[in-house]
């Protein structure tokens, strides 16, 4: 259970809103017996411009400065993500967000599974080394 994961952006979101689904469910957990939550610099950047109220906003930055952030150099998270992209268009499929790209780059580099609600993640796991955990598809 206290294994490393990946929250998506979608997961954050939804935990913000207090909705209660097993991903939500699953993240409180984490936070609440200090297992290791794991960033990434464009989850980070996904969640915190959607947030409007300043305070929140500064309360976040500060409460994820805690959590592991991946790091990867930015070019090799660029030509990483774009690679992942590329391979996905030859095979026909078309990922929506090219922030996806990155979050499942870092995921597949680190080998972290990512727990998401997003059907993109699906499509890129099932066609490349993405390890994802809840499919909702």
């Amino acid at each position: 259970m206290n294994q490393q994961l990946i929250f998506d952006t979608s997961i954050w979101v939804d935990f913000l809103h207090n909705k209660n689904t097993k991903e939500v469910n699953l993240l409180s957990n984490y936070i609440e017996s200090n297992y290791p939550v794991i960033l990434t610099p464009t989850i980070i950047q996904e969640v915190l411009q959607g947030i409007r109220d300043d305070a929140q906003f500064q309360q976040l930055k500060h409460i994820f400065a805690f959590f592991t952030i991946l790091q990867i150099s930015p070019l090799s998270a660029a030509i990483g993500a774009a690679e992942l992209n590329r391979s996905l268009r030859k095979k026909g499929l078309t990922i929506r967000k090219s922030n996806d790209c990155l979050i499942a780059f870092h995921a597949i580099e680190y080998s972290i599974p990512l727990v998401h609600s997003d059907n993109d993640f699906e499509i890129i796991g099932k066609h490349s080394k993405l390890k994802t955990l809840y499919r909702r598809v």
